[in-house]
């Protein structure tokens, strides 16, 4: 872990906005936070992060699980281009640990990040998806219900009724299968 925390930029707080303006932040982390529990473990994940992405040679020095790890923390990223990236990054990995970080996408606004999410719960995966929410229930009803939200907000006129979206069958897929743990 302390070879992730060293490519992270902590040092440069001139961040690139939305608005393509840099800026100066105070504060690269935001102060709120997810707690959910992983395996009678509790954990702490930040809501959203602002710091910009480590220099890639940097972070091609990373093993491969420091990588995904380094992916797992840039899901939190503000940018969701940078969070959709960050995603197809971990698509190949099965590790128990990275299912809160993609479970969290499903609850946000950014289609694209479902998509990345539909491949990532897979047959490999989705017993662990499985595991996950039925160690955080009130977690995953949260979720699933900001995934309703931003539906019936954003896409509702593309998808005129829930069940044809992408977000809901991922939910579903995930509630309905018969888990092995």
């Amino acid at each position: 872990m302390s070879a992730v925390l060293e490519v992270l930029p902590f040092h440069d707080n001139k961040v690139k906005l939305k608005d393509g303006q840099v800026h100066l932040m105070a504060n690269l982390i935001h102060p709120s936070e997810l707690y959910i529990n992983l395996r009678d473990e509790s954990l702490v994940i930040t809501y959203r992060l602002y710091f910009n992405e480590p220099d890639l040679e940097k972070e091609e020095t990373l093993s491969d699980k420091q990588k995904a790890i380094l992916n797992c923390i840039y899901l939190r990223h503000y940018n969701g281009y940078i969070r959709e990236r960050r995603l197809q990054g971990l698509i190949p990995t099965s590790e128990y640990w990275v299912i809160p970080f993609t479970t969290q996408l499903l609850g946000e606004y950014v289609y694209e990040l479902l998509e990345g999410i539909d491949r990532h719960v897979n047959e490999q995966n989705i017993d662990l998806y499985q595991e996950f929410i039925l160690e955080n229930p009130n977690y995953w009803q949260k979720t699933a219900s900001r995934m309703i939200s931003y539906w019936n907000e954003y896409y509702r006129k593309r998808f005129l009724m829930l069940k044809q979206y992408l977000g809901y069958e991922i939910v579903q897929r995930i509630k309905k299968r018969k888990h092995n743990v």
